[in-house]
Protein backbone atom coordinates (compact mmCIF):
# COMPACT_ATOMS: atom_id res chain seq x y z
CA UNK A 1 0.00 0.00 0.00
CA UNK A 2 1.11 3.53 -0.87
CA UNK A 3 2.24 5.96 1.78
CA UNK A 4 -0.43 8.15 0.39
CA UNK A 5 -2.78 5.91 0.43
CA UNK A 6 -2.67 4.67 3.91
CA UNK A 7 -2.32 7.63 5.37
CA UNK A 8 -5.86 8.80 3.63
CA UNK A 9 -7.10 5.53 4.86
CA UNK A 10 -5.91 6.49 8.65
CA UNK A 11 -7.39 9.76 8.12
CA UNK A 12 -10.79 8.43 7.01
CA UNK A 13 -10.57 6.13 9.98
CA UNK A 14 -10.27 9.56 12.51
CA UNK A 15 -13.24 11.29 10.63
CA UNK A 16 -15.85 8.90 10.72
CA UNK A 17 -15.06 8.37 14.08
CA UNK A 18 -15.44 11.97 14.62
CA UNK A 19 -18.44 12.93 12.58
CA UNK A 20 -21.36 11.98 10.28
CA UNK A 21 -19.29 11.84 6.78
CA UNK A 22 -20.97 13.20 3.54
CA UNK A 23 -21.29 10.79 0.56
CA UNK A 24 -21.52 12.54 -3.28
CA UNK A 25 -24.99 12.59 -4.94
CA UNK A 26 -26.26 11.26 -8.10
CA UNK A 27 -24.43 10.93 -11.35
CA UNK A 28 -26.86 10.34 -13.73
CA UNK A 29 -28.84 12.96 -12.65
CA UNK A 30 -26.16 15.39 -13.08
CA UNK A 31 -25.38 14.18 -16.14
CA UNK A 32 -28.88 14.39 -17.59
CA UNK A 33 -28.23 18.05 -17.34
CA UNK A 34 -26.25 18.38 -19.40
CA UNK A 35 -28.27 17.56 -22.41
CA UNK A 36 -25.95 15.42 -24.60
CA UNK A 37 -26.89 13.56 -27.96
CA UNK A 38 -25.08 10.99 -29.17
CA UNK A 39 -22.69 12.82 -31.01
CA UNK A 40 -22.27 14.55 -27.26
CA UNK A 41 -21.95 10.89 -25.58
CA UNK A 42 -19.00 10.00 -28.77
CA UNK A 43 -17.02 12.06 -28.46
CA UNK A 44 -13.99 12.67 -31.02
CA UNK A 45 -12.68 8.96 -29.72
CA UNK A 46 -16.22 7.11 -30.32
CA UNK A 47 -17.44 9.37 -33.50
CA UNK A 48 -17.13 5.95 -35.69
CA UNK A 49 -18.55 3.56 -33.37
CA UNK A 50 -20.67 0.82 -34.85
CA UNK A 51 -23.45 1.34 -32.01
CA UNK A 52 -25.38 3.92 -30.37
CA UNK A 53 -24.21 5.12 -27.21
CA UNK A 54 -26.02 7.63 -25.77
CA UNK A 55 -27.12 6.89 -22.14
CA UNK A 56 -23.90 4.90 -21.22
CA UNK A 57 -23.12 7.40 -18.88
CA UNK A 58 -20.16 5.01 -17.68
CA UNK A 59 -18.36 6.18 -20.99
CA UNK A 60 -18.13 9.76 -20.41
CA UNK A 61 -14.61 9.10 -18.84
CA UNK A 62 -13.29 8.62 -22.06
CA UNK A 63 -15.33 10.88 -23.99
CA UNK A 64 -16.02 13.91 -22.05
CA UNK A 65 -13.67 13.53 -19.31
CA UNK A 66 -14.16 17.24 -17.85
CA UNK A 67 -17.69 16.56 -17.60
CA UNK A 68 -16.90 14.34 -14.84
CA UNK A 69 -14.69 16.22 -13.11
CA UNK A 70 -17.08 19.30 -13.16
CA UNK A 71 -19.63 17.49 -11.73
CA UNK A 72 -17.62 15.35 -9.16
CA UNK A 73 -15.93 19.03 -8.11
CA UNK A 74 -19.48 20.23 -7.73
CA UNK A 75 -20.46 17.50 -5.47
CA UNK A 76 -17.23 18.25 -3.20
CA UNK A 77 -18.14 22.20 -3.19
CA UNK A 78 -21.46 20.81 -1.69
CA UNK A 79 -19.66 19.73 1.05
CA UNK A 80 -19.03 15.51 0.27
CA UNK A 81 -16.37 13.98 1.97
CA UNK A 82 -16.61 10.67 -0.67
CA UNK A 83 -17.20 10.76 -4.07
CA UNK A 84 -18.07 7.84 -5.88
CA UNK A 85 -16.29 6.92 -9.26
CA UNK A 86 -18.42 6.68 -12.12
CA UNK A 87 -18.02 3.39 -12.90
CA UNK A 88 -21.84 2.11 -11.90
CA UNK A 89 -21.65 0.05 -15.41
CA UNK A 90 -18.26 -0.73 -15.87
CA UNK A 91 -18.24 -4.24 -16.06
CA UNK A 92 -18.01 -6.02 -19.42
CA UNK A 93 -21.19 -7.87 -18.68
CA UNK A 94 -22.77 -4.38 -18.52
CA UNK A 95 -20.69 -2.60 -21.17
CA UNK A 96 -21.95 -5.68 -23.61
CA UNK A 97 -25.21 -3.88 -24.43
CA UNK A 98 -22.75 -1.40 -26.32
CA UNK A 99 -19.98 -3.43 -27.51
CA UNK A 100 -17.82 -1.93 -25.69
CA UNK A 101 -16.71 -5.09 -23.06
CA UNK A 102 -13.10 -4.33 -24.00
CA UNK A 103 -13.35 -0.96 -22.74
CA UNK A 104 -14.27 -1.73 -19.32
CA UNK A 105 -11.00 -1.92 -17.53
CA UNK A 106 -9.76 1.32 -19.00
CA UNK A 107 -13.32 3.02 -18.04
CA UNK A 108 -12.55 2.20 -14.11
CA UNK A 109 -8.96 3.26 -13.89
CA UNK A 110 -9.89 6.38 -15.79
CA UNK A 111 -12.77 7.58 -13.97
CA UNK A 112 -11.10 6.65 -10.83
CA UNK A 113 -8.21 8.83 -11.80
CA UNK A 114 -10.92 11.88 -12.77
CA UNK A 115 -12.53 11.58 -8.86
CA UNK A 116 -9.08 11.41 -7.78
CA UNK A 117 -8.23 14.62 -9.57
CA UNK A 118 -11.25 16.29 -8.35
CA UNK A 119 -10.20 15.15 -5.01
CA UNK A 120 -7.02 16.55 -4.88
CA UNK A 121 -8.06 19.96 -6.59
CA UNK A 122 -10.81 20.20 -3.27
CA UNK A 123 -7.85 19.33 -0.67
CA UNK A 124 -5.17 21.68 -2.07
CA UNK A 125 -8.03 24.78 -2.04
CA UNK A 126 -8.58 23.51 1.42
CA UNK A 127 -5.73 23.14 3.16
CA UNK A 128 -6.03 20.02 6.22
CA UNK A 129 -9.09 19.05 3.66
CA UNK A 130 -9.00 15.58 2.80
CA UNK A 131 -11.38 13.91 0.36
CA UNK A 132 -11.90 10.42 -0.52
CA UNK A 133 -13.01 7.93 -3.34
CA UNK A 134 -14.99 5.51 -3.34
CA UNK A 135 -14.74 2.68 -6.32
CA UNK A 136 -18.61 1.83 -7.33
CA UNK A 137 -19.48 -1.46 -8.40
CA UNK A 138 -22.87 -1.61 -9.71
CA UNK A 139 -25.46 -4.54 -9.96
CA UNK A 140 -24.53 -5.11 -13.34
CA UNK A 141 -28.26 -5.29 -15.97
CA UNK A 142 -28.36 -9.43 -14.95
CA UNK A 143 -29.35 -11.46 -11.76
CA UNK A 144 -27.92 -14.41 -10.85
CA UNK A 145 -30.84 -15.91 -8.83
CA UNK A 146 -33.50 -14.57 -10.63
CA UNK A 147 -35.31 -15.93 -13.47
CA UNK A 148 -35.37 -13.38 -16.57
CA UNK A 149 -38.43 -15.50 -18.09
CA UNK A 150 -41.52 -16.37 -15.69
CA UNK A 151 -42.06 -18.91 -17.79
CA UNK A 152 -39.27 -20.80 -17.01
CA UNK A 153 -37.96 -20.55 -13.01
CA UNK A 154 -34.90 -22.05 -13.59
CA UNK A 155 -33.45 -19.97 -16.54
CA UNK A 156 -30.31 -18.10 -16.20
CA UNK A 157 -28.70 -15.39 -17.94
CA UNK A 158 -25.32 -15.06 -15.93
CA UNK A 159 -23.48 -17.11 -13.76
CA UNK A 160 -21.82 -16.57 -10.50
CA UNK A 161 -18.33 -17.17 -12.29
CA UNK A 162 -19.53 -15.17 -15.11
CA UNK A 163 -20.21 -12.11 -12.51
CA UNK A 164 -17.10 -12.66 -10.65
CA UNK A 165 -14.50 -12.07 -13.63
CA UNK A 166 -16.57 -9.16 -14.71
CA UNK A 167 -16.14 -7.53 -11.57
CA UNK A 168 -12.55 -8.71 -11.13
CA UNK A 169 -11.29 -6.87 -14.03
CA UNK A 170 -12.97 -3.69 -12.78
CA UNK A 171 -11.74 -3.93 -9.31
CA UNK A 172 -8.40 -4.20 -10.56
CA UNK A 173 -9.13 -1.10 -12.55
CA UNK A 174 -10.25 1.04 -9.77
CA UNK A 175 -7.66 0.15 -7.73
CA UNK A 176 -4.69 0.95 -10.38
CA UNK A 177 -6.79 4.41 -10.92
CA UNK A 178 -6.51 5.32 -7.30
CA UNK A 179 -9.54 4.34 -5.35
CA UNK A 180 -9.52 4.33 -1.50
CA UNK A 181 -12.86 2.30 -1.14
CA UNK A 182 -14.89 -0.80 -2.75
CA UNK A 183 -18.47 0.05 -2.57
CA UNK A 184 -20.63 -2.76 -4.11
CA UNK A 185 -23.79 -0.68 -3.94
CA UNK A 186 -27.35 -1.09 -5.03
CA UNK A 187 -27.56 -4.92 -4.46
CA UNK A 188 -30.91 -5.73 -5.25
CA UNK A 189 -29.72 -9.72 -5.83
CA UNK A 190 -27.54 -10.92 -2.66
CA UNK A 191 -25.79 -13.46 -5.06
CA UNK A 192 -24.26 -10.94 -7.73
CA UNK A 193 -23.17 -9.61 -4.48
CA UNK A 194 -21.16 -12.47 -3.62
CA UNK A 195 -19.64 -12.83 -6.73
CA UNK A 196 -18.62 -9.02 -6.17
CA UNK A 197 -17.29 -9.43 -2.75
CA UNK A 198 -15.46 -12.75 -3.81
CA UNK A 199 -13.64 -11.37 -6.94
CA UNK A 200 -12.76 -8.04 -4.09
CA UNK A 201 -11.01 -10.81 -1.65
CA UNK A 202 -9.32 -12.44 -4.82
CA UNK A 203 -8.03 -8.82 -6.03
CA UNK A 204 -6.91 -8.05 -2.52
CA UNK A 205 -5.03 -11.00 -2.25
CA UNK A 206 -3.46 -10.50 -5.65
CA UNK A 207 -2.40 -6.81 -5.36
CA UNK A 208 -1.07 -7.41 -2.00
CA UNK A 209 -3.07 -4.57 0.25
CA UNK A 210 -6.74 -4.27 1.47
CA UNK A 211 -9.05 -1.40 1.00
CA UNK A 212 -12.19 -1.09 3.12
CA UNK A 213 -15.79 -2.34 1.83
CA UNK A 214 -18.49 -0.15 1.14
CA UNK A 215 -21.68 -2.58 1.16
CA UNK A 216 -25.53 -0.91 -0.12
CA UNK A 217 -28.70 -3.10 -0.41
CA UNK A 218 -31.67 -1.80 -2.38
CA UNK A 219 -35.01 -2.33 -0.60
CA UNK A 220 -37.08 -2.22 -3.90
CA UNK A 221 -40.45 -1.42 -2.13
CA UNK A 222 -42.34 -1.27 0.88
CA UNK A 223 -42.57 -4.89 1.18
CA UNK A 224 -38.86 -3.63 2.86
CA UNK A 225 -37.18 -7.09 0.82
CA UNK A 226 -34.66 -6.68 -1.74
CA UNK A 227 -35.63 -7.85 -5.58
CA UNK A 228 -34.38 -11.09 -4.93
CA UNK A 229 -36.39 -11.50 -2.06
CA UNK A 230 -34.60 -10.84 1.13
CA UNK A 231 -35.40 -8.61 4.26
CA UNK A 232 -32.49 -6.42 5.52
CA UNK A 233 -31.25 -8.70 7.86
CA UNK A 234 -31.26 -11.34 6.02
CA UNK A 235 -29.17 -9.48 3.33
CA UNK A 236 -26.99 -8.12 6.12
CA UNK A 237 -26.69 -11.96 7.74
CA UNK A 238 -25.04 -12.97 4.31
CA UNK A 239 -22.28 -9.98 4.00
CA UNK A 240 -21.73 -9.36 7.05
CA UNK A 241 -18.20 -11.89 6.96
CA UNK A 242 -16.08 -9.90 4.49
CA UNK A 243 -16.24 -7.29 7.77
CA UNK A 244 -17.55 -4.46 5.87
CA UNK A 245 -16.41 -0.58 6.88
CA UNK A 246 -20.16 0.25 6.52
CA UNK A 247 -23.51 -1.91 5.14
CA UNK A 248 -26.69 0.16 4.63
CA UNK A 249 -28.93 1.30 1.65
CA UNK A 250 -29.52 2.96 -1.34
CA UNK A 251 -31.82 3.77 -4.22
CA UNK A 252 -35.29 2.73 -4.59
CA UNK A 253 -36.63 4.24 -1.49
CA UNK A 254 -36.73 8.11 -0.55
CA UNK A 255 -35.99 8.76 3.11
CA UNK A 256 -39.18 8.58 4.24
CA UNK A 257 -39.92 4.94 3.07
CA UNK A 258 -36.11 4.19 3.97
CA UNK A 259 -35.99 5.26 6.99
CA UNK A 260 -37.61 1.64 8.80
CA UNK A 261 -34.91 -0.33 6.98
CA UNK A 262 -32.16 2.05 8.02
CA UNK A 263 -33.57 1.88 11.57
CA UNK A 264 -33.52 -2.20 11.54
CA UNK A 265 -29.91 -1.99 10.19
CA UNK A 266 -28.73 0.59 12.32
CA UNK A 267 -29.94 -1.99 15.20
CA UNK A 268 -28.37 -5.20 13.86
CA UNK A 269 -24.99 -4.35 12.55
CA UNK A 270 -22.06 -3.98 14.55
CA UNK A 271 -20.67 -1.63 11.77
CA UNK A 272 -20.54 1.96 10.45
CA UNK A 273 -24.09 2.50 8.89
CA UNK A 274 -24.37 4.35 5.32
CA UNK A 275 -27.48 5.33 3.76
CA UNK A 276 -28.29 7.43 0.82
CA UNK A 277 -31.85 7.49 -0.87
CA UNK A 278 -33.60 9.20 -3.89
CA UNK A 279 -35.13 12.52 -3.78
CA UNK A 280 -38.04 11.14 -3.00
CA UNK A 281 -40.28 8.99 -4.81
CA UNK A 282 -40.36 9.46 -8.68
CA UNK A 283 -43.88 10.87 -10.21
CA UNK A 284 -45.81 10.19 -13.13
CA UNK A 285 -43.42 10.74 -15.83
CA UNK A 286 -40.39 9.45 -13.77
CA UNK A 287 -38.54 12.07 -12.34
CA UNK A 288 -37.73 12.96 -8.73
CA UNK A 289 -39.11 16.06 -6.80
CA UNK A 290 -38.24 16.68 -3.92
CA UNK A 291 -36.39 19.42 -3.07
CA UNK A 292 -33.19 19.77 -1.36
CA UNK A 293 -34.84 21.66 2.07
CA UNK A 294 -37.28 18.55 2.29
CA UNK A 295 -34.67 15.80 2.14
CA UNK A 296 -32.13 17.59 4.29
CA UNK A 297 -34.44 17.95 6.96
CA UNK A 298 -34.99 14.22 6.53
CA UNK A 299 -31.64 13.17 6.97
CA UNK A 300 -31.18 15.68 9.21
CA UNK A 301 -33.68 13.23 11.55
CA UNK A 302 -31.82 10.32 11.28
CA UNK A 303 -28.89 12.03 11.83
CA UNK A 304 -30.38 13.31 15.42
CA UNK A 305 -31.97 9.73 16.33
CA UNK A 306 -28.37 8.33 15.68
CA UNK A 307 -28.91 6.13 12.98
CA UNK A 308 -25.94 6.43 10.29
CA UNK A 309 -22.39 7.52 10.14
CA UNK A 310 -22.45 8.13 6.19
CA UNK A 311 -25.49 9.70 4.28
CA UNK A 312 -25.51 11.02 0.73
CA UNK A 313 -28.16 11.30 -2.13
CA UNK A 314 -29.40 8.61 -4.75
CA UNK A 315 -31.34 8.90 -8.04
CA UNK A 316 -32.66 12.75 -8.65
CA UNK A 317 -30.07 14.51 -6.20
CA UNK A 318 -27.95 16.97 -7.36
CA UNK A 319 -24.99 19.20 -5.07
CA UNK A 320 -27.96 21.18 -3.91
CA UNK A 321 -29.20 18.14 -1.60
CA UNK A 322 -25.47 17.11 -0.58
CA UNK A 323 -25.57 20.62 0.45
CA UNK A 324 -28.77 20.62 2.20
CA UNK A 325 -28.31 17.24 3.52
CA UNK A 326 -24.45 18.11 5.07
CA UNK A 327 -25.95 21.18 6.87
CA UNK A 328 -28.16 18.93 8.54
CA UNK A 329 -26.54 16.40 9.96
CA UNK A 330 -23.25 19.18 10.79
CA UNK A 331 -22.45 19.07 14.67
CA UNK A 332 -24.21 15.73 14.87
CA UNK A 333 -22.92 12.98 16.91
CA UNK A 334 -22.51 10.01 14.42
CA UNK A 335 -23.96 6.29 15.33
CA UNK A 336 -22.41 4.51 17.95
CA UNK A 337 -21.20 1.39 17.21
CA UNK A 338 -23.79 -1.03 18.66
CA UNK A 339 -22.35 -4.22 20.56
CA UNK A 340 -23.75 -7.54 19.12
CA UNK A 341 -24.68 -11.16 20.81
CA UNK A 342 -22.16 -13.09 19.12
CA UNK A 343 -24.22 -16.16 18.03
CA UNK A 344 -24.65 -18.70 14.68
CA UNK A 345 -26.66 -16.22 12.35
CA UNK A 346 -27.88 -17.25 8.89
CA UNK A 347 -30.64 -16.40 5.88
CA UNK A 348 -32.23 -17.01 2.86
CA UNK A 349 -35.32 -14.98 2.38
CA UNK A 350 -35.55 -14.93 6.26
CA UNK A 351 -32.93 -14.61 8.74
CA UNK A 352 -32.19 -17.08 10.98
CA UNK A 353 -30.06 -16.70 14.59
CA UNK A 354 -29.75 -20.01 16.92
CA UNK A 355 -30.95 -19.35 19.96
CA UNK A 356 -28.27 -19.54 23.03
Amino acid sequence: MTTDRKTRLEQLSDAISARILVLDGAMGTMVQSYKLDEAGYRGERFKDWGRDIKGNNDILCLSQPDILLEIHKAYLAAGADILETNTFSSTTIAQADYGMEALAKEMNIESARIARQASAEAEAETPGRTCFVAGALGPTNRTASISPDVNDPGKRNTSFDELRVSYHEAIEGLIEGGVDLILVETIFDTLNAKAALFAVEDVFEQVGERLPIMISGTITDQSGRTLSGQTAEAFWNSVRHVDPFTVGLNCALGAEQLRPYVAELARLSDTNLCAYPNAGLPNEFGEYDQTPEEMGELIGEWAKDGLVNVVGGCCGTTPDHIHAIAEAIANKAPRPIPEVERKLRLSGLEPFALAS
